[in-house]
């Protein structure tokens, strides 16, 4: 089942927390009027005995409790609800005031209050009739001046103030419904007011199509709670434009570096296909072909190289090495390519490193054949590392013509070779544009850094492996 809108979640809660809140005030109310009410009721009661017996501690014996009864009757005069009755030890009914039939057939109790004991609120006691008809009851004795008691019961029907509570209540539950409506429709429209820029950020979201990536979400009119949120899907879009840019700007160069060999291939095979031609010549454009076949080939592994390793599953195996041998082995795997372009490759160094080794191998192999590619005959290549206080430093430096500054960082994109057209030097070279985006690659998965510098000198490509990875000087 679809969950409920969050306006309505949100009006619910606070109709439901009013509700709650009126349900506490209500009833403290309304317990505190009950308990005020009674307590003014039992007071009257209380006053009425305790008037009633110093009046009759004032009479000789029982005669003259019927001959000052107006006296005993005006103790509970004005008040209906109230009503009196004066008994001898008998049990004989002497004095009455406003007792009916109900009131005659309760029973006194047991317990009355002592003639010489204080009458208080606790001798009252809770009645009821047969009809559930409530009543508060208090007995006294009194005792007269010849020694004799009489017996005074001052009896207050509840059925008024039952009637005012319930009636009481009854608004108070009345109120408290009407409360939590009105709660509810004023939370459910604050709400929806409050939503409003969710509702505007949801519909410039909508408007963000993969032509239109540079669209962004306005922060000005959105509350500053959702700042973090329309920074976050902002990035997100910041991103997912770049990626795209990249991808598109990828396809772009892929499809071009690889129009080249596949054009080369298409027409020297077109050429051979013209006329017949001799064994030597067929065997030529077959060496030709498969040269053309290995460098797509290189391109395509360099590719699926740079996806695989952006992605978050790739896998490293970190391991301590010696980085002087290592330098010295991928030194003389080159020594026959150096020979041929007249180069002397030079290493020089101390110290451990910890990185997977054949990213390290294929990170330093790129750098030195970029630099065998690019060194003038007789020009030396030096491949040294050490290490300061952050870094361990790997270099690989070279003979030849400087570069550009504004080209230092370029060089480490992607199908970057340093001419527009593609077609110079660096193109007939058989160079894909890819050696040194790999290079960077493989230093941020080992969380380091590559950066070139040039001068006339020479240039120099610096590998930074961070000191933590660095197991041993």
């Amino acid at each position: 089942m679809r969950p409920r809108s969050l306006t309505t979640t949100l009006a619910l809660a606070f109709a439901t927390t009013t509700f709650a809140v009126f349900g506490l005030v209500g009833s403290f109310v309304y317990y505190a009027l009950e308990r005020q009410v009674r307590v003014q009721d039992d007071m009257d009661i209380v006053l009425s005995a305790r008037h009633t017996r110093r009046l009759a501690n004032e009479l000789l014996d029982i005669s003259e409790i019927q001959q000052y009864r107006e006296r005993l009757e005006s103790q509970v005069l004005g008040n209906a609800a109230l009503s009196l009755r004066v008994l001898d030890s008998a049990g004989k009914v002497l004095v009455q005031h406003n007792v009916d039939n109900t009131v005659a057939n309760l029973s006194l109790p047991d317990d009355t209050v002592p003639a010489d004991a204080q009458i208080t609120e606790n001798a009252i006691v809770s009645l009821k009739e047969q009809k559930d008809q409530p009543y508060r009851m208090l007995g006294a004795d009194a005792r007269l001046k010849d020694g004799s008691i009489a017996k005074i019961e001052i009896v207050r029907n509840m059925r008024d103030r039952w009637l005012l509570l319930d009636h009481y209540r009854d608004r108070l539950q009345a109120a408290g419904a009407i409360g939590v409506f009105v709660a509810f429709l004023m939370a459910f429209y604050l709400v929806r007011r409050a939503l409003t820029p969710v509702r505007e950020m949801t519909r410039s979201a909508s408007t963000v199509t993969s032509d239109k990536l540079h669209t962004r979400i306005a922060i000005d009119r959105l509350p500053r709670e959702l700042d973090p949120l329309v920074a976050s899907i902002n990035g997100m879009l910041a991103g997912l434009e770049r990626s795209f840019q990249h991808l598109s700007q990828l396809t772009a160069d892929l499809a071009h570096d690889m129009r080249t060999p596949l054009a080369n291939l298409r027409g020297a095979t077109e050429v051979a296909l013209a006329r017949t031609r001799s064994a030597e010549e067929y065997q030529t454009l077959l060496g030709s072909n498969l040269e053309e076949c290995d460098r797509l080939s290189r391109m395509i592994e360099n590719v699926l190289f740079l996806a695989r390793a952006e992605h978050p599953q790739f896998a490293r195996h970190m391991r301590d090495f010696d980085t002087i041998a290592e330098l010295r082995r991928i030194a003389e795997y080159f020594e026959g390519l150096a020979d041929d372009a007249g180069v002397t490759i030079v290493v020089s160094g101390t110290g451990f490193v910890t990185a997977d080794v054949e990213l390290f191998r294929r990170a330093v192999s790129n750098l030195l054949a970029n630099a065998v590619r690019y060194t003038p005959r007789q020009g030396t290549i030096v491949l040294s590392a050490n290490r300061d206080a952050d870094w361990m430093r790997l270099c690989v430096e070279n003979d030849g013509q400087p570069i550009a500054p504004q080209l230092l960082e370029r060089v480490f994109d992607r199908f970057y070779r340093g001419d527009p057209s593609r077609g110079g030097p660096a193109s007939a070279s058989g160079s894909s544009g890819l050696g040194l985006a790999i290079v960077r690659t493989i230093m941020e998965l080992h969380h380091g850094r590559v950066y070139a510098e040039s001068d006339a000198h020479g240039t120099r490509f610096v590998l930074l492996f961070p000191v933590t990875m660095a197991a041993h000087n």
